[in-house]
């Protein structure tokens, strides 16, 4: 006697119907969809700084921002880096810092724990480079407690070891007003006159060690001895080479500040560019710095009770995701989206990037434009994942005039995969190591190297348009993949949380591109996955898994992650197997009545060890997904997942459909007529296969 959980249409079909309805009332009436994004302590303290830094202090907001900090304070004193994580040092001293500016007297409870926690784990001098600036900018350290980065760096040609250049995106936005605020070393207004002598073990004049081991490689003690060079000898930089450094960095910071959407749009880049404006003089009423707070308040959530700062915007992500749920739920039979659907693929086509040469292209010039960026806009900054998320749903809604916004993003991606076959977020080839070392990197994710997940990405979206001269690029990437499975059969996924995000974005990858289900490499995945699944039925992995290397299981199973392990499955033909099943009737079983999924825990990576996020729609789109497409296999003959993350050569298997139902011979239509119309045959296709 089995007692195994059995598929049940009519119980899925429902909890379909409900999270569909829940996920359609979220869409925007343009027709795009965007979720809270996140993070943790850091990001808000920071903010209550800023304020304090430019004396331009909101005491209402700032009071709800108090709410929020004294809410998420760990039991541990200190402060985490994301829901239920252990005690964090840099996100203790700035959340306490935070909390004295906006007038927690130091004698109240919550701020004794906290003190007695940051002291107990070696004091504020103690805390990452970030958190050191910080306190630098208050004059609570002194500059020597900062890792020396001339504001010459910007001359530096990109063929030198470390340039502005061979960083990722999210550190080069942040370190070009960062060298100007270093260079010219500015004091913060903090008209309350707040200090934090009290949470540093030894008094800050006194520390000599402010940079030190244990070092991740002999990279670390080597440039270790550069720093202590630089700190002797940047005094005698010439003023000439100095003053043309810092109008360089200007230049720079001016042609990317992009509109009301900031600098990189996102926060840190956005408040060291206003504070560099500040430090040169420009005026309150300049237009730019204007700008950038408009930009920096659009990123606050904001209710009656508490408010926090968003690290950035994610509706591009959101709605593209939620497209390809919403796109799935309606081929069940018990969703009517397609008017919703047109609207979001109408309002992401509109945001393609075609007309401006971001940074990506200072290493691939020969790509032409035709990405999407993450948030609204950043044109200098388009998302590689982003841009294969948006055109598979584009070209799988199958509309016309979409066709060749799909094209111009399949030539984008295939000029931006890297040497060794595999694709970064923003940049090609952005993979030099060793400057993970450097002092200034002791987060250690100052590159944007080529990851699983992207790859993935990729991979599957070639595939699903079937070009047949893009097979050699695919097979680069497959190459890629092979070589960096773990031991235990999983994919590491850098931008998600971590090892069962990455195997779901690979293991789709794998079917899409035609490798066979039993191949060694997908054998060893898929028992990965079923090994790691909770006795719930459900998955979950804690956010520790990217500081030690490996998979570590999650305090709760997570609806987010639980639909990630089922769509990686099922993409290698096991909707049948009792795994799949068993979490199905998990996300069946934690549905609420409005057709929502909770999920306290955080879910995916932004900038590592200095803050993780939650995607707060991640708990709705993933299990509507997930729902659907194991629906959908189930009511059919075949087991093949065809379009969206997973698909094979989709047009091939639409074509077959078209010759077996009406005697087309597939290999005798045109190109163009299969580029236009094969998304549209998709039903065609489910009701053959379904008999």
């Amino acid at each position: 006697m089995t007692t195994e959980p059995r598929f049940s249409a009519p119980e899925t079909l429902r909890a379909i119907a409900g999270a569909a309805r829940a996920l359609g009332r979220r869409q925007n009436r343009n027709g795009h969809w965007v979720f809270e994004l996140e993070a943790d302590a850091t990001i808000p303290a920071e903010y209550v700084l800023l304020e304090h830094y430019m004396d331009r202090i909101t005491p209402g907001r700032q009071a709800r921002i108090g709410v929020y900090l004294r809410r998420i304070q760990g039991e541990h004193g200190g402060w985490p880096m994301f829901h239920a994580g252990e005690f964090n040092l840099s996100a203790s001293v700035k959340a306490y810092c935070a909390l004295k500016a906006i007038g927690d007297a130091p004698e109240a409870p919550h701020m004794v724990r906290a003190r007695q926690a940051i002291l107990g784990h070696g004091g504020a001098e103690r805390a990452n480079v970030f958190t050191r600036i910080q306190l630098a900018l208050y004059g609570a350290i002194p500059w020597r407690g900062v890792p020396v980065m001339p504001v010459e760096i910007m001359h530096l040609p990109k063929w030198f070891f470390f340039n502005v250049w061979a960083m990722s995106y999210w550190a080069r936005t942040c370190v070009v007003p960062l060298l100007v605020l270093q260079a010219l070393r500015p004091r913060a207004r903090n008209p309350r006159g707040v200090s934090f002598e009290e949470i540093f073990w030894t008094q800050p004049e006194r520390v000599r060690d402010w940079i030190r081991g244990p070092y991740r490689s002999r990279w670390g003690v080597a440039f270790k001895h550069i720093d202590t060079v630089l700190r002797w000898t940047e005094p005698l930089f010439s003023k000439v080479a100095r003053g043309s450094a810092i109008a360089k960095a200007v230049d720079f910071v001016e042609e990317r500040l992009n509109g009301e959407d900031g600098l990189g749009a996102i926060y840190p880049a956005m408040a060291y560019a206003l504070m560099m404006y500040d430090v040169l003089g420009y005026p309150e009423d300049d237009p730019r710095r204007v700008t950038i707070w408009t930009a920096i308040d659009k990123l606050l959530v904001e209710t009656d009770e508490e408010v926090y700062c968003q690290p950035c915007v994610s509706p591009v992500w959101d709605t593209s995701l939620s497209g390809h749920a919403m796109i799935e739920a309606a081929r069940s039979g018990g969703v009517e989206a397609q008017r919703d659907l047109d609207a979001a693929c109408d309002w992401l086509a509109a945001r393609q990037v075609t007309d401006v040469r971001g940074d990506w292209a200072e290493v691939r010039p020969d790509a032409e434009p035709g990405g999407w960026a993450f948030q609204y806009r950043n044109d200098h900054y388009p998302d590689v994942d982003d841009t294969a998320v948006v055109a598979m749903l584009l070209h799988r809604n199958g509309r016309p005039e979409h066709v060749d916004a799909v094209e111009r993003a399949r030539r984008w991606i295939i000029g931006m995969q890297s040497r060794n076959g595999g694709w970064g977020a923003f940049d090609a080839d952005n993979d030099r190591a060793f400057l993970n070392h450097i002092p200034f990197s002791d987060h250690g994710a100052l590159l944007d190297p080529p990851t699983a997940d992207v790859t993935g990405r990729c991979i599957s979206f070639l595939s699903q348009l079937g070009h047949e001269e893009d097979r050699p690029v695919i097979e680069r990437a497959l190459a890629y993949l092979r070589a960096e499975q773990e031991r235990d059969g999983s994919w590491f996924g850098r931008w998600g949380t971590n090892y069962v995000y990455g195997t779901w974005s690979v293991l789709c990858a794998l079917n899409a591109a035609g490798v066979p289900h039993d191949d060694p490499m997908v054998r060893r995945a898929v028992d990965w996955l079923v090994s790691i699944q909770r006795a719930d039925g459900g998955w979950g992995e804690d956010e520790r898994s990217y500081d030690v290397g490996h998979y570590v299981e999650n305090a709760e199973s997570l609806p987010s992650q639980t639909a990630w392990a089922m769509l990686g499955l099922m993409a290698v033909g096991l909707a049948d197997h009792p795994a799949v099943l068993r979490g199905a009737s998990y996300l069946q079983r934690t549905q609420g009545e409005d057709g929502e999924w909770p999920e306290r825990a955080y879910n995916a990576v932004g900038f590592p060890r200095v803050f993780y996020l939650k995607y707060h729609g991640y708990r709705l789109f993933f299990p509507l997904l997930a729902l659907s497409r194991l629906h959908n296999l189930q009511r059919g003959n075949s087991r093949e997942v065809g379009f969206g993350f997973g698909g094979g050569a989709p047009w091939r298997r639409a074509l077959k459909a078209c010759e077996a139902a009406h005697g087309v011979d597939g290999e005798q239509v045109p190109i163009f007529v299969r580029v236009l119309f094969v998304p549209r045959f998709e039903g065609a296709s489910a009701t053959v296969s379904a008999g």
